[in-house]
């Protein structure tokens, strides 16, 4: 059937009008983000002062404001394993004034560990970049006689659950590599979980357990002293602070890799034009002289991504961790 042409007009009118509206509601957001941020902007950490997400956070911060002229704010708020802070953020006002500097346990892993968890890692969260990752060390006590992947991989098998790996506690992405590198390997070990890293390195280094699959920054002082050894590292590529430390994916299991990783997120429903502006300024902090430095000394491998990007690749550990934890049927504390 052919138009009139005052059909054809009335077509023309009601598209106008269309366009027009969502041009109207869209105008609150782009003057928000146009005049963001117009007041402190707080950070929560989700664990106690002093630990390398909380002097990441700090350091990012210190960017920020001077970037903005506006106070950024560090609100520690730890617990559960990181989810009593990202819950936080989570229901917190979608404004771009109260982010997350979350990490693999709190936003990738915890969808799967915990039953009950009061957020979704994926639909809750509106990612704005990566910050840093690094991988973890497969370390083993000086007494423990097996010294290559192949080598812990024979006598798991020769003596199975006979060989001990340590953890800062079940659920941890300490705990859950060891996990994927049973269910890599087929062998069975005993895991030994501690209340934190401290104890599980003690330990360690006494001789009470064998391996321990440890971060990076938390093994590297003890592996500088000479008191541990490292046998492989968890990520696709050798460390360039461990270059003769082979991968597990190249010691027989291709396409294994592990990552301890922090970044920085905000509530679910923040304005698209606001998380690209943190975007910008995250990735101007990150490239930094001396950010780059300061933590490219300490192991970790700088970040910087699209907003679209990291959301990506939430998705994809947030899935891959659900598998792990399903095979391996692990329980948090």
């Amino acid at each position: 059937m052919t138009s009139t042409p005052l059909l054809q007009r009335s077509r023309r009118l009601a598209l106008g009008g269309a366009m027009a509206l969502a041009a109207t509601a869209l105008l609150p957001s782009l003057a928000t983000a146009q005049s963001f941020p117009t007041k402190p902007i707080h950070i929560v950490v989700p664990f106690p002062p002093g630990g390398s997400t909380d002097l990441l956070a700090r350091r990012i911060g210190e960017k920020l404001a001077a970037a903005w002229g506006q106070p950024v704010v560090v609100d520690n708020r730890a617990g559960a394993g990181g989810t009593l802070g990202a819950d936080y953020v989570a229901k917190s006002a979608p404004d771009g004034y109260t982010l997350l500097m979350g990490v693999t346990g709190s936003n990738a892993i915890a969808n799967a560990l915990y039953p009950k968890l009061p957020y979704d890692v994926v639909k809750d969260f509106a990612p704005v970049s990566l910050v840093v990752s690094s991988p973890l060390v497969l370390v083993r006590n000086l007494n423990f006689a097996p010294k290559t992947v192949q080598e812990v991989v024979a006598a798991a098998k020769a003596r199975p659950g006979s060989i001990s790996y340590g953890s800062p506690g079940n659920g941890t992405s300490m705990h859950l590599t060891g996990e994927m590198f049973k269910l890599s390997a087929k062998v069975s070990m005993l895991h030994i979980p501690y209340r934190g890293s401290a104890g599980a390195l003690s330990d360690l280094m006494g001789g009470q357990i064998d391996t321990m699959f440890g971060d990076f920054l938390v093994v590297w002082p003890q592996l500088e002293a000479g008191k541990l050894q490292p046998i492989a590292v968890t990520s696709k590529t050798r460390h360039k602070m461990l270059p003769n430390v082979p991968t597990i994916a190249e010691s027989g299991y291709p396409g294994f890799e592990a990552l301890s990783w922090q970044g920085l997120f905000a509530p679910a429903a923040t304005p698209p034009a606001i998380v690209e502006q943190l975007n910008r300024e995250v990735n101007k902090a990150l490239a930094s002289a001396d950010i780059q430095e300061y933590f490219g000394s300490r192991g970790f491998t700088l970040g910087g991504s699209s907003a679209s990007e990291f959301k990506a690749f939430v998705k994809v550990e947030a899935d891959k961790w659900a598998k792990i934890v399903q095979a391996s049927g692990a329980k948090p504390d």
